[in-house]
């Protein structure tokens, strides 16, 4: 009697096994829950109020009040000399332009107005038809003044996020669905949350610690269900985030990191008189950790859910899955890296345009910040790799062992198949072969493939040819 069977797919658990893999699964989940209920017990308690209290508004640098956003379409576009205009130089041959707009809405809806752009702007494709976005000031006694701010993009950006979240959920169906509502939670978290918190002055390190790991309970379980390969992703996850956040705050202390570069971090510095500017470094480095360590730790639990399809031995099982998690540490790594260098690429331009050393700038607090930036999520990231390999080791082998006392298989199992009407020689045949994919039996093999009948004895324990069945 021919019977076809895998050895790349698991054998079934028995009932004794099932109940030693839902007790390692438990045992994640006991500790998880404190830790749930701590975050969002402190996700409450430190949920903020009355935030512009915290907000100066005769600072002169914040919006006049009744200034308005307003739209106009272009009408007309008159090329003309860049010769006086901000960021020019003598004999600056570029090409700048005076727009004629028409105001679309708001009190003076129909009127006509004009503005000088400078030459990138012109150049980007200033032309006839374009909408355009304008600041409104109302003026004592009447009319208002406005002013260029930019060009209208909302046709194209709403476009490309709708386009995103369609190929989103075509290709990666209701996990892409969910993937986006928890993106949207996230980003609730950071804007209601998190920021209003550090506007108010609040410790950094437990803000950035309290919303990220909210986010990752949510994101996490939302995208990737309530199994318990995501709850051995959370705890890297988690692990990492913390890790971050002692790493991010010794840093920016050590580093003297003050936060304030730029014009507009002066302007933030004077608007927010609580907000310790710091304070925006060390948290910007917490939630910079957070897309890599999500990526990482739940790309590593499912390579060992996946390979342990094959690879039964828990420690053969741990170095394989190790094998990826090196390679993805590697490529996440320079990732971080080069995003970082993206973004900070027009500065790198002035860098090699002014011939400075760049052993001279690079500890200058703009790049500074960013390499400790990048740096500290990738010892994150580093460190909540084997944490989350070897958990996720754990729990996926719990339910494998078999008792070796009892020289056999376990009753459950022997039940289960004599119930489906096989003989004797076949229960103690089948058991092999599924101890065998297991991983359970190994060095015995051949002696179960003899005594089921199979008149092999030869071949390795990594050869399953002594248990092919007779005239398989």
């Amino acid at each position: 009697m021919a019977h076809s069977h895998s050895h790349d797919e698991p054998a079934p658990l028995t009932p004794t096994q099932q109940r030693q893999q839902r007790h390692a699964s438990r045992i994640l989940v006991i500790v998880l829950v404190p830790l749930a209920i701590a975050t969002f017990a402190a996700l409450l308690l430190m949920w903020p109020k009355n935030t512009q209290d915290h907000i100066r508004q005769d600072t002169g640098i914040v919006r006049l009040p009744g200034t308005t956003y307003q739209t106009g379409t272009i009408t007309g576009v008159q090329e003309k000399s860049c010769e006086g205009q901000v960021g020019t130089y003598p004999g600056d041959t570029s090409v700048c332009a005076t727009l004629t707009v028409t105001v679309d809405d708001g009190p003076e809806a129909g009127s006509t107005q004009s503005f000088d752009i400078t030459a990138p702007v012109y150049r980007s494709g200033a032309t006839p038809g374009q909408q355009v976005r304008m600041y409104r000031v109302p003026l004592e006694g009447g009319g208002s003044l406005y002013s260029f701010v930019d060009f209208e993009r909302t046709t194209p950006l709403v476009f490309f996020v709708a386009l995103f979240a369609v190929l989103v959920v075509a290709v990666a169906r209701l996990r892409g669905l969910l993937a986006l509502v928890g993106l949207g939670f996230a980003f609730f978290i950071l804007i209601e949350f998190m920021m209003p918190n550090l506007i108010q002055g609040k410790d950094p390190v437990l803000v950035g610690v309290v919303g990220s790991a909210a986010i990752m309970f949510v994101v996490l379980y939302t995208s990737h269900g309530f199994t318990t390969r995501t709850t051995t992703a959370l705890v890297g996850t988690l692990f990492g985030l913390l890790v971050a956040a002692i790493l991010g705050a010794i840093s920016t202390r050590w580093a003297h990191l003050t936060g304030v570069i730029e014009e507009d971090d002066f302007i933030l510095a004077a608007s927010a008189p609580d907000l310790n500017m710091t304070s925006v470094v060390i948290c910007s480095m917490i939630v910079a950790a957070l897309g890599a360590l999500n990526d990482v730790t739940i790309t590593q639990a499912s390579s060992v859910w996946e390979l342990a399809r094959t690879v039964r031995k828990p420690w053969d099982l741990y170095r394989s899955a190790m094998r990826i998690g090196r390679d993805h540490i590697a490529s996440t790594v320079y990732t971080i890296a080069f995003a970082s260098a993206g973004a900070a690429l027009s500065v790198l331009l002035l860098i090699q345009i002014m011939d400075a050393r760049l052993a001279d700038m690079v500890v200058e607090e703009l790049f500074a910040g960013e390499i400790l930036r990048t740096i500290i999520g990738s010892i994150g990231l580093v460190l909540a790799v084997p944490l989350t390999t070897g958990i996720g080791v754990l729990a996926v082998t719990a339910g494998r062992a078999v008792d070796a006392r009892s020289g056999g298989p376990d009753e459950d199992q022997r039940a289960a198949l004599q119930h489906a009407g096989h003989d004797h020689g076949e229960v103690v045949h089948e058991v092999a072969e599924q101890e065998f994919a297991r991983g359970d039996v190994m060095t015995d093999a051949p002696r179960r493939g003899k005594a089921a009948g199979s008149g092999e004895g030869s071949g390795s324990p990594g050869d399953d040819s002594a248990f092919k069945r007779p005239g398989s």
